[in-house]
C-alpha cells in the first residue's frame, strides 16, 4: 500500500515540521565546533586568495564556504536519500515521511560600514521559488497586494510507487562579519508547507524588490502558532560571545525571542 500524508491536518503538518527542524537543529548544535573551525580554515590560507573573489557588490566571501562547510556535515550525517529533481534547493532529499529542502543564507555585515547587508538578516531572509511552496499574496502596501506563486509542490507524487510525502523548507542563516571575519550568528529555520497559507494568510511573505519575489517574513511568524508551547519556528544554532554593540541592536529581534534553551 502506497504511503500517503498528502491529507494531513494543519496541525499535523506543523507537529512535522517542528520535528524535522529540531532534528536539524539538536545536529548542528553538536556540530557546533566542527562547524566554527570549518568556516575559519579560509583563513589560514588567506594570502593565497584575498582580493581574487567578493566584494565590490558581488559574492561575499563567506558565501561559498559557508555552503560547502554546512552542506559537507549534514549530508554526510542527517540527508536522507538524495533527489536529483533540479527544481529544488540546494540540498535536496527523502526520509520516510517527507521531502526536505534546506537551503543556506549567507549575509556579511560590515557592522555599520559601508555595504552593510545586516537588514537582509535580521526580520526575513530572501528566498527562491525553488526553495519553497507557499503560495499565496504578498502585502506591498496596505492597500495593495501582489501575488507571490513559488514553484514548489506542497508534496511530491511518486510515480513508481504512488507514495505521496509532504514537502518541507528550512534554512540555515549564516551572518558573518567582514570586520571580525567571525561568524557571528547561525541559525536554522523552517518556513511553513504552502497548505498552511489557510491559516497564516499573508504573513509569512514579505514583498521582495522585484516583482514576483518575496522574503520570508520570520519574525511576523516567530512560532508554530498551531502547536502548544510556544514553540519557536526559528532556533539560534550559534552566538558570538563577543558579538559588538552594534551586531546585537540590530538583531534585538533575533536574541530577545529566539533562545537557544530547548522547548
Amino acid at each position: 500500500m502506497a504511503f500517503d500524508n498528502s491529507k494531513l491536518s494543519l496541525k499535523e503538518i506543523e507537529a512535522l515540521e517542528y520535528h524535522y527542524l529540531l532534528k536539524y537543529w539538536y545536529f548542528l548544535k553538536f556540530a557546533e565546533d566542527d562547524i566554527l573551525k570549518g568556516l575559519n580554515t579560509m583563513n589560514d590560507i588567506k594570502a593565497d586568495w584575498d582580493g581574487k573573489y567578493g566584494g565590490s557588490g558581488g559574492t561575499s566571501q563567506f558565501d561559498v564556504g559557508c555552503e560547502r562547510i554546512i552542506y559537507a556535515l549534514l549530508n554526510g550525517k542527517v540527508a536522507g536519500q538524495p533527489n536529483s529533481n533540479p527544481v529544488s534547493s540546494d540540498l535536496f532529499f527523502e526520509v520516510d515521511d517527507a521531502y526536505i529542502h534546506i537551503d543556506l543564507k549567507s549575509v556579511t555585515t560590515s557592522e555599520g560600514g559601508d555595504k552593510d547587508n545586516i537588514g537582509d538578516f535580521s526580520n526575513s531572509i530572501f528566498v527562491g521559488e525553488n526553495q519553497n511552496s507557499y503560495k499565496g499574496h504578498m502585502l506591498v502596501r496596505e492597500t495593495e497586494e501582489r501575488e507571490y506563486i513559488p514553484n514548489l509542490p506542497t508534496y511530491y507524487t511518486n510515480i513508481r510507487t504512488g507514495d505521496k510525502k509532504i514537502t518541507l523548507t528550512y534554512f540555515v542563516c549564516l551572518l558573518n562579519s567582514s570586520k571580525t571575519l567571525k561568524s557571528e550568528l547561525i541559525s536554522i529555520m523552517c518556513m511553513p508547507n504552502g497548505r498552511l497559507e489557510e491559516y497564516y494568510k499573508h504573513r509569512p511573505l514579505k514583498a521582495g524588490k522585484n516583482p514576483g519575489k518575496t522574503r520570508f517574513y520570520f519574525s511576523k511568524i516567530p512560532t508554530f502558532e498551531l502547536l502548544e508551547g510556544e514553540k519557536k519556528r526559528v532556533r539560534i544554532v550559534h552566538k558570538n560571545p563577543e558579538m559588538s554593540g552594534y551586531v546585537k541592536q540590530k538583531l534585538n529581534f533575533y536574541l530577545s525571542n529566539f533562545d537557544p534553551s530547548i522547548d
